[in-house]
């Protein structure tokens, strides 16, 4: 039988598997290589090829290589071409960014779409790539007696240790000791933020010493086992590298049973499952990318004469002493630099460690809505508005349930319709609602506003390829700064992902023709407008990010060069604002995703801004599965993340449909106030006409719009009892604990410098009767819809009503 027939199989076999994921999945969402059905350009640079002209022919050639070494093993073979897959990606995604660190990420973000993949080929290959006929054909040894015969050859030369070049000793423990040895060295190349809770052993310094020894014990142990496994049945390099992947396997493994019992198992969600797919992705991630070192100091020791053998061991074995004490003597490897301090005149929000203060020594919670009546959406039918007017009225029915601040959603496509002009009339609308809304004491935080990218829908005459569907249009981008390639607009599984908006945001993250800069000069001349502002309570540079089509390599690196691109555009504009970023989209569709990279920025005056939408329109429940992240982990998730930020956690926006809306948004307020977070709630109002809410008899925001008279004659009234329940709008010193149902409030916190800031909010007419500790010149005055408490706290104090 001919030699090249296993390996010519399961080259042909993955190509097949290629081209057809990239007909069911144009996008490559769930694909190992997405066709949009664009025009593949060649003048951008390496990002717009190199899914095709890198990553395909690395990964061929590794599953030409992957097939030769190890025969007919099922296992092997699987891993081998899960090995194919990672690093080709990878050096895919290093050739677009030229990134390192975003490249291992990467590696670890298609485990998913990497391992059906391994599995399918490896089956094919063994079934369709014939029986060897010798021992050699089968890379090695195939059958089982061939295997015995290799593993007791290995025995008999490891017990003497001795031998020239090319027999196998036992020396496998000064390989993996390296191995395991710098990784320290390469900590936070990996996704290493949310899902990893402290007790979770991680080889990162700043986790701590303890943290960083059982992680690089459980590398070496992963790594010793999986060679002494893996070496007999698969030499020279790629027998390293296997074990390398499989031992990264190994530790995330551990890694995942551990975070179970810390995170406490199953607690109304399937975290522990994802846990585990993360810690695994990650272990994997790391041995493909590194692994090839591990083979190569396994070849070069393998072949040594053998008095050369034991004081090459200890070379190696002190070199990795070095490499861990190294690691934790050294400063890390992350590209943050020093912090940079926002100077703020007195009045203005800032961040402030974890929460917002005024400047005066008080926390501030800010609490509200978003309101979208500034968006430019898509009008489906021009007999139905697309929005409603956005009036005085609006503010006063805001702060009339006691909110203090509103995002508001503007269009980059209203704001600057000619590319480098702003629009006057849109900015005078924008200012004059910022006005209104500071007359009724109502903080603004301004968000460009985008789903789907723009509001363009699909073109008539498109034939959508199955699988994909004709869609509306949304909101977003101005017509200039979309460029699809001709990619259809044609949605898969919805708005968010469509081959042209995909190829849209592609575009955006890599700055084609300049348009990623063009926002951020855009952030900047919009901030010029509100620098002197107090009542403007930051910026947030982009709602929902989508992912393009190489995430994470968009979502985290190239989402924070833009946002530090915008940061100083804000900064250099002599805005002071908070800044607040987000994660992309997929953190509102699984309850948790990779950012941008920690360290990004070195402003200090940012916040971190998921959307915490979990068990509300996550993909969990459109399938009918159970959470895969609950309403109340959702919360420790983000704040994790915010602390590797060293920035605020503010949820931009949350909200429930459906039929068990109140459950759900009661215990999202009950954790919301045991975190001591405010939020904005989606929406204040949408019209009838509004893509997002398809036309129904009703428009479904928190005023309810009649559709066939267009009167607001109806609220949610069960949704308001819960938004306007009593809290602290703003506390002197630190809040350390609440809880408020209704107009029942028990607080306390904390000042160092007494102030007599304290301004707390009531719902209802009842004038209430609050019990105090430690707070002076308590005054209640009644406003439209409650009451405002005011008082003077120093030290530790406390307010309850029942």
């Amino acid at each position: 039988m001919s030699r090249h027939r296993r390996p010519l199989v399961a080259v042909l076999s993955m190509l097949a598997l290629v081209v057809i994921q990239a007909i069911a999945d144009p996008t490559g969402l769930l694909a190992l290589v997405g066709w949009p059905g664009g025009a593949l350009r060649f003048d951008l640079g390496l990002w717009p090829i190199a899914s095709t002209l890198i990553f395909l022919p690395v990964l061929l050639a590794l599953i030409w290589w992957v097939a030769v070494c190890v025969g007919r093993r099922f296992w092997l073979l699987a891993l081998g071409v899960t090995l194919a897959v990672l690093f080709a990606q990878a050096v895919a995604v290093l050739a677009m960014t030229g990134d390192l660190s975003i490249a291992g990420r990467a590696a670890g973000y298609v485990t998913a779409k990497a391992v059906p993949a391994a599995l399918i080929v490896a089956a094919l290959t063994r079934w369709l790539g014939g029986k060897p006929a010798t021992a050699s054909d089968a890379g090695g040894g195939t059958d089982a007696d061939t295997e015995v015969s290799a593993d007791t050859e290995v025995s008999a030369e490891a017990g003497a240790d001795s031998g020239a070049g090319g027999s196998r000793r036992r020396w496998e423990w000064a390989p993996a000791a390296l191995f395991a040895g710098v990784t320290p060295l390469l900590a936070g190349q990996w996704w290493t933020g949310a899902p990893y809770v402290d007790g979770i052993p991680v080889a990162q310094p700043d986790r701590g010493i303890l943290s960083v020894i059982v992680a690089v014990a459980l590398t070496f142990a992963g790594v010793l086992l999986a060679l002494r496994w893996i070496r007999p049945r698969v030499r020279g390099v790629l027998g390293g590298w296997l074990a390398a992947v499989l031992g990264g396997a190994m530790v995330g493994a551990v890694q995942m049973v551990i975070g179970a019992i810390v995170e406490g198992g199953f607690r109304g969600d399937i975290w522990p499952l994802m846990l585990g797919y993360v810690t695994v992705a990650d272990g994997l991630a790391y041995g493909a990318c590194v692994g090839w070192i591990l083979g190569i100091l396994a070849v070069v020791l393998d072949r040594l004469p053998a008095p050369a053998v034991r004081p090459a061991r200890a070379v190696v074995a002190a070199l990795a002493v070095v490499a861990v004490v190294a690691s934790l003597l050294l400063p890390g490897l992350s590209p943050k630099g020093p912090a940079v301090p926002v100077a703020l005149a007195d009045g203005f929000l800032r961040a402030n460690g974890d929460h917002f203060t005024d400047g005066s020594g008080n926390q501030v919670l800010l609490r509200g809505v978003d309101v979208n009546q500034l968006v430019d959406f898509y009008q489906h039918r021009p007999e139905v508005p697309e929005t409603t007017p956005l009036t005085a009225d609006d503010f006063e029915g805001m702060a009339g349930y006691g909110f203090n601040v509103v995002r508001l959603g503007i269009s980059w496509s209203a704001l600057e319709p000619t590319r480098g002009e702003l629009d006057p009339e849109y900015l005078d609308q924008i200012k004059q609602a910022v006005e209104e809304a500071a007359d009724n004491g109502i903080y603004t935080v301004l968000d460009v506003h985008q789903d789907g990218w723009w509001n363009g829908p699909t073109t008539p005459g498109t034939i959508c390829r199955p699988g994909t569907d004709p869609m509306w249009g949304y909101d977003g981008a101005p017509e200039w700064a979309t460029i699809t390639d001709g990619a259809p607009r044609c949605q898969f599984t919805g708005r968010d992902i469509s081959p042209a908006g995909d190829r849209a945001f592609q575009n955006f993250y890599f700055n084609t023709d300049g348009i990623r800069s063009a926002l951020a000069v855009t952030w900047g001349r919009l901030a010029a407008e509100f620098r002197d502002e107090p009542m403007v309570g930051g910026f947030d540079l982009l709602n929902e990010p989508g992912f393009g089509e190489t995430a994470p390599a968009t979502t985290s690196h190239q989402l924070g060069e833009f946002y530090q691109e915008a940061i100083r555009e804000i900064r250099a504009a002599g805005a002071p604002q908070i800044v607040f970023f987000e994660p992309s989209i997929m953190w509102s569709g699984l309850g948790f995703d990779v950012g941008p990279q920690p360290g990004f920025t070195t402003d200090t005056n940012i916040s971190f801004s998921p959307h915490l939408y979990a068990e509300s329109i996550t993909m969990d429940r459109d399938l009918g599965i159970p959470p895969i992240v609950s309403i109340e982990r959702q919360f420790e998730l983000a704040q994790r993340a915010a602390a590797d930020y060293d920035a605020p956690l503010w949820s931009g926006e949350y909200g429930y449909w459906g039929d068990d809306v109140m459950p759900r948004l009661t215990r999202y307020a009950a954790e919301e106030d045991r975190q001591m977070l405010g939020s904005a709630y989606w929406v204040w109002k949408q019209a009838c006409g509004d893509p997002q809410n398809g036309i129904q008899d009703i428009g479904d925001g928190l005023m309810i719009e009649n559709c066939e008279t267009g009167e607001f004659d109806d609220t949610k009234a069960d949704v308001l009892q819960i938004l306007s329940r009593a809290y602290p709008r703003v506390a002197p010193g630190e809040l350390t604990s609440l809880r408020a149902e209704g107009a029942a409030l028990s607080m306390t916190g904390t000042a160092e410098q007494g102030t007599c800031d304290l301004q707390v909010w009531f719902p209802g007419s009842g004038e209430p009767a609050p019990e105090v500790t430690g707070v002076t010149d308590v005054a209640l005055e009644q406003v439209d819809g409650g009451w405002l408490m005011s008082g003077c706290a120093d030290g530790d104090y406390a307010v309850t009503t029942e």
